[in-house]
């Protein structure tokens, strides 16, 4: 367990959602992601689920991926739903990674087609395709630049991000939770989490692990601007696999190495393994949505020193 002293940041943040339906829902099931992970350098410090209206009790549990989950239902007349889930987090820096010194893209592959230790094997199950990640040759052919023989892997796996960073457009307006990662090749354009995925795509076409992490991202506004509450965002990057370094993130939608700016909630094959909320509902006629999330720095490095 780290101790105060030992985060280089602490955040609390805020993320919430409102659905506005256009006439009454009578039941409505929910699934939500939004409890931020532990994990060897992110400490889960407080976390808090607020659901309005409410008339039941919000049941949590352990998913296959070691993610918090939280269920709860609705069964009362509503034509607005909210969930607000507020949580405080600590962050210790990322450790340095010398990318020649890592093994061989390679021997990494070997690593997993014949794995010999608990994290190899664990690691296998995120080299094959999941629901919206589907390995094909035009993926597989995309990355075979990045991956010449005898590249070290964590050079070559940052020159894909670079690459994907370079030639693809954000672009909200592009794409959809349904894209298939074809459209997105096709297009160049959409969002974070097209490029994690489409990453992630390349990555296990080559028969490397990878898999999909959800969470937020400190965003920071534009010079003499004041920061705007509820301006941050949800995010999407990957994590790949190495043995010896085991799960390494990258951001493919910034070109960076996530670090004290990224906060992680949930990890899983793809989006759909992490949804943030997913549910059923009775009723409701046509419905829209609102999301607003404020991640807010509270300590640095230095405070309570």
């Amino acid at each position: 367990m780290h101790t105060s002293q030992a985060f280089a940041a602490r955040y609390e943040i805020v993320h919430a959602t409102t659905y506005f339906y256009t006439e009454p829902v009578a039941l409505c099931h929910n699934e939500v992601h939004l409890m931020p992970r532990t994990t060897a350098r992110q400490s889960c410090l407080a976390h808090s689920l607020e659901v309005a209206p409410t008339n039941g009790e919000i049941d949590e549990a352990t998913d296959y991926f070691g993610n918090r989950v939280s269920f709860f239902r609705v069964s009362e007349p509503h034509v607005e739903f909210s969930v607000t889930a507020r949580g405080r987090v600590g962050l210790s820096s990322a450790r340095a990674i010398e990318p020649k010194a890592t093994p061989p893209w390679e021997q990494v592959l070997e690593s997993l087609r014949a794995p010999g230790e608990p994290a190899a094997f664990e690691a296998v199950q995120f080299v094959y395709d999941s629901p919206l990640v589907v390995v094909d040759e035009e993926l597989a052919a995309y990355a075979a630049s990045s991956f010449p023989c005898g590249r070290p892997w964590l050079e070559a796996i940052l020159d894909l991000t670079r690459r994907i960073h370079r030639e693809f457009v954000y672009d909200p307006a592009a794409t959809n939770v349904s894209t298939p990662l074809s459209t997105v090749m096709e297009l160049r354009r959409g969002v974070c989490q097209d490029f994690a995925h489409l990453q992630i795509g390349c990555l296990r076409s080559l028969g490397l692990a990878a898999r999909y992490v959800s969470g937020y991202l400190l965003t920071s506004p534009p010079p003499g601007q004041p920061r705007l509450i509820g301006a941050d965002a949800s995010h999407a990057w990957l994590s790949a696999w190495c043995p010896g370094l085991g799960w390494v993130d990258f951001d493919p939608t910034n070109d960076v190495m996530p670090n004290l700016e990224h906060i992680t909630v949930a990890w899983g094959r793809d989006y759909d393994d992490v949804c943030p909320i997913k549910g059923v509902f009775v009723g409701g006629g046509e419905h829209s949505m609102r999301v607003s999330v404020d991640v807010q720095l509270i300590e640095n490095g230095k405070a309570g020193h």
